[in-house]
This record gives structure tokens, C-alpha cells and sequence, in this order.
């Protein structure tokens, strides 16, 4: 049994489909699952009720982490803690290996320009240290011998149906909408992002792999640096479109906080924008024959295959 704590999201359902290709026993768990294949067990679940978190993992051999709570600092900081220490109690009660989907909230500043498994952490912001928090709590039972388990992180995503891209929701959502495209601080620094269906493999692969556990990588992201106004241009070719972009400085991104939700809390992250943001997966692709989607199949695909 493979367990997916955390279904629906984007990175999920693609999730279940890849690991048909090792097993036919997969739990999908989320207040209300969707099957993805027609084998999948259901398991509805209040993932903040401990005992429940304690018997969606029973009798699971690998458990994919792949929550995605609001994008609020108050709700990272009460629940990520509580699940992350649930998830890992219940992983070595029953034995289960453990794959965490992380981002790179908790590398520090200086090592944004190039980022690897060996980056330093040292979060800037409150988001990065619920994330190094966690993560802390997941190696530190590795290093005890307690917890078999690995880091999957991701840089920024894109890909079809990704309600949760900035790419999607600022760039793709806007030129369909005949407006222009938004980014933040610099459009001219160069952005890594990862493509949804990559990552989602690269996962499934990583999880069934042995020797691949007790360690971190970085999940295979195209390696040519590219801007996010090269990005948006793309995404301007495949969609017909010429729109320019709007860039949104740090002082007018606290202003639309004000009414806008999402948008108050992007100050403290704007730090990921401002600079060159490079995510090396060179050590996922030495190890594993892979071929990384390029930014321009990439965009092609999303414009493609997303439905809004």
C-alpha cells in the first residue's frame, strides 16, 4: 500500500497516476478524495484529528506528504507543526517510509542564486521557518534511526490545471482575460520553475527507490535559466497574446494586501524575486535517466491541457 496524504491537489492526482506503475494498492486521503484510478481506496479524513492521520498511514508502505494548507502564516503555524509530528509518529509506529513534497522556503537568502541539497537554512521569512521546522523534525528522526524518510523539494511550479502557480494565477489567467500579466519586483532576473508532471514522477520514482531515502534532491526542473520575462513571452506565443508585463513593487504588493488576502502575504517572500532564483537538480539527473521537460514543451503543454 501506498498512501497519498493530501489528495486532490495538483501534484496528487498526477501522483497516483505514476505509481500505478509500481503498485495497484493506493490510498488517497483528504476530506474528500476522488479516485484517480479505479483501484484507489478512499479514505476520507480530517487531517488535523491525530487519530485519524494514525489510521489513513496504517498498513501503508511508503506515505506521500503532499498537504497544501492556505498560503497564511497563521494557519502554516498551527498546523504544520501538529501534522508533521503526527505523520511522523504514525510512519514509525507502523513502519512506514516517508516522502515529504517540500519547497525551498527555508534555504537562506544568499543561496537563492543557486540553490542545492547542501544550501545552507536559514529562513528569511515566518513561512521559511515553519518549513525548516518541519523539515528539522523529519531529519532529526532520520539521524536517530528512527524514521525512514526523504525530502522531495520542488522551485516554483507550473503546469496544466495548477491552481496554485503564480505562473497560472498572475501570468496565464491574465492573458486570457486580455490583461496584462503581473510578476513581482524584477522580470528581468532569471526564475527557475518546476513542471508539475516532473515533479509528480520524479516523486513516484524517488519513493520507490531504496537507496533514495535518508537524503534530500531536488526534483528535476530545466537547467537553462531563464526570466520571467522570457517565460511570460512563451506564454504570450502560445496563447496568441502580446501582452507586456506588469511589474508590482514590494510597497504596492503591501497595499493590495489590504483587500486582497493572498496578496498580504507576498511581502515577506518577495526576496524570490528580486534576485536571480536558481534551482539546481543536477544530482536527481546524474542519478536517475530522466528527461526534464523544457520550459518551452512545458508552457506548450500547460496552455494546452488547462482547462480554466
Amino acid at each position: 500500500m501506498q498512501t497519498i496524504l493530501g489528495a486532490n491537489g495538483t501534484i496528487a492526482t498526477i501522483l497516483a497516476k505514476e505509481l500505478k506503475a509500481y503498485t495497484s494498492q493506493i490510498r488517497l486521503v483528504s476530506r474528500n478524495p476522488r479516485k484517480v484510478n479505479e483501484t484507489d481506496e478512499l479514505f476520507p479524513a480530517d487531517l488535523s484529528d491525530s487519530a485519524q492521520v494514525e489510521k489513513a498511514i496504517a498498513g501503508s508502505e511508503v506515505v506521500y506528504l503532499l498537504v497544501g494548507f492556505d498560503y497564511n502564516i497563521k494557519v502554516w503555524q498551527d498546523k504544520w507543526p501538529k501534522l508533521m509530528k503526527t505523520t511522523i509518529d504514525a510512519c514509525i509506529k507502523h513502519n512506514s517510509k516517508l516522502v515529504f513534497f517540500d519547497n525551498i522556503y527555508s534555504l537562506d537568502i544568499k543561496e537563492v542564486g543557486n540553490m542545492t541539497e547542501n544550501s545552507a537554512l536559514n529562513p528569511p521569512s515566518k513561512k521559511g521557518m515553519v518549513r525548516k521546522e518541519i523539515a528539522d523534525m523529519l531529519l532529526n528522526k532520520v539521524k536517530e534511526g528512527k524514521l525512514t524518510a526523504l525530502i522531495a523539494r520542488a522551485a516554483d511550479f507550473y503546469g496544466p490545471d495548477n491552481e496554485k502557480s503564480m505562473l497560472i494565477e498572475t501570468v496565464y489567467k491574465n492573458i486570457k482575460k486580455g490583461k496584462k500579466p503581473n510578476w513581482f519586483s524584477d522580470a528581468t532576473k532569471k526564475h527557475s520553475f518546476t513542471y508539475t508532471p516532473d515533479a509528480a514522477k520524479a516523486t513516484a520514482i524517488l519513493g520507490n527507490t531504496p537507496d533514495a531515502y535518508n537524503q534530500v534532491w531536488h526534483l528535476p526542473t530545466d537547467k537553462n535559466p531563464i526570466t520571467a520575462n522570457e517565460i511570460i513571452a512563451l506564454f504570450n506565443k502560445e496563447m496568441n497574446a502580446s501582452k507586456t508585463v506588469s511589474v508590482l513593487p514590494v510597497w504596492l504588493m503591501k497595499v493590495l494586501g489590504i483587500f486582497i488576502p493572498f496578496m498580504r502575504e507576498m511581502p515577506e517572500m518577495a526576496y524570490q524575486y528580486d534576485r536571480d532564483y536558481y534551482f539546481d537538480s543536477s544530482k536527481f539527473s546524474k542519478r536517475f535517466d530522466f528527461k526534464t521537460t523544457s520550459y518551452s514543451d512545458g508552457v506548450k503543454q500547460t496552455v494546452a491541457q488547462t482547462k480554466n
